[in-house]
């Protein structure tokens, strides 16, 4: 079958023998996989990724020196059932999967390690128990973003963002926008969404971003303004005081005041901030701007390091949530957004290439202006990225 390797940084099509399912494992026949931003890193940055991996316990990362099929966000046709499976879908059936994959007596990472060959292919390997039928009829290329979007959806999660609260989108790449996607979908009334490029932008407004900004201009954190936010201490300071003059004047005031703060009314009012660029001093800055208390969800991936001063995190008691992945229930879960209609991935969505145009796709992303997902189709000829049809 053919393949796209990726070893030294450079990306090969290549030959490689058809995959054999093990026990409980299914072959599927690749019909579309999105290139992630993750990928993108793992060319040119695994050797760090593979480290850190290791220093948690996981060695089974891609380096450099292997040759590796990416892929990680893929929709496929079940050609065979291995061993032992419980044949829950039969053959011909469309799937998406959780991209983990056993291999001996270890479980990889699907995509980004060389023991779990990934969707840049004509077929790969999937488990039964973490594959999924595509339902309601989801074209192949939307059900191809349930795993960009089950990132966005929990990242979503763990920024519980509250009745009332604003949600701020720094960056509208395919994460940003999924991470927008999610927000509205769940009911937060106003996203604030950031980015410099002006076509991501536009992509911003179709996810359901209620504001737009451009930083070069403004701040998205002034869009915010009348929203309760504090972006200073003495107006901080001054609310103290004057909360607590009028408490004393209340018997027992104590008890009015645990009341409050049981029902979280003593916290400062504080956007939701979802940082979701990934460069070098990103989180500086916006632990700088944010106003006070507020929480910043990093789902960006910064592969360099970086620097941060933890005294003015400290001074204004921000809340740092770091996220990574998503559990099998927020990846269904985002499946079926997607299936439902109540999330559209149509504006992520900008093209397709085939196994021969992989390298210039990689190219075309370094262009903010020109697409945000590409997605391979590997019966395709294209060595171009083709506008996706609308």
């Amino acid at each position: 079958m053919k393949a796209v390797s990726c070893q030294n940084g450079d990306l090969t099509v290549v030959d490689r023998p058809t995959p054999v399912p093990g026990p409980g494992q299914l072959l599927i026949e690749v019909l579309r996989c999105g290139i992630c931003g993750s990928d993108l890193h793992a060319r040119r940055s695994c050797d760090e990724l593979a480290d850190i991996a290791a220093e948690i316990g996981y060695d089974g990362v891609m380096r450099s020196d292997q040759s590796v099929v990416m892929g990680h966000e893929f929709c496929g046709a079940i050609l065979e059932h291995g061993p032992k499976t419980r044949k829950f879908d039969k053959s011909g059936t469309r799937v998406v999967a959780f991209p983990l994959l056993r291999s001996g007596d270890q479980v990889h990472t699907t995509g980004l390690s060389a023991a779990a060959p990934g969707g840049y292919a004509e077929q790969m390997l999937v488990e039964e128990s973490l594959a999924l039928a595509v339902p309601n009829g989801l074209s192949t290329e939307m059900a191809a973003l349930t795993e960009p979007m089950a990132v966005g959806l929990h990242a979503v999660r763990r920024g519980q963002v509250g009745n009332g609260q604003v949600a701020i989108v720094i960056g509208c790449g395919p994460v940003g926008l999924a991470v927008i996607a999610m927000l509205k979908a769940n009911g937060v009334r106003t996203v604030v969404a950031s980015d410099f490029s002006s076509g991501r932008r536009t992509l911003a407004r179709t996810c359901g971003a209620d504001i737009v900004i451009d930083p070069a201009v403004d701040s998205p954190f002034t869009a915010t303004t009348g929203h309760g936010h504090f972006d200073s201490a003495p107006a901080l300071f001054d609310l103290a005081v004057s909360s607590m003059e009028k408490l004393r004047r209340v018997p027992l005031w104590w008890h009015v005041f645990r009341a409050a703060d049981v029902a979280g009314l003593t916290t400062p009012k504080h956007p939701v901030v979802f940082e979701c660029v990934g460069a070098p001093g990103v989180l500086e800055n916006l632990i700088s701007a944010a106003p006070i208390a507020a929480r910043i969800v990093v789902v960006g991936v910064c592969m360099e390091k970086d620097k941060i001063r933890p005294a003015m995190a400290i001074n204004k008691e921000v809340d740092l949530r770091f996220v990574l992945g998503y559990t099998p229930l927020e990846f269904r879960d985002a499946l079926y957004l997607l299936a439902d209609g109540k999330v559209d991935g149509r504006p992520v969505f900008t093209g397709e290439v085939g196994l021969a145009g992989v390298e210039n796709a990689f190219a075309t992303l370094a262009d903010p202006e020109t697409h945000a997902k590409i997605l391979i189709d590997p019966s395709s000829g294209a060595t171009e990225p083709q506008l996706a049809k609308a």
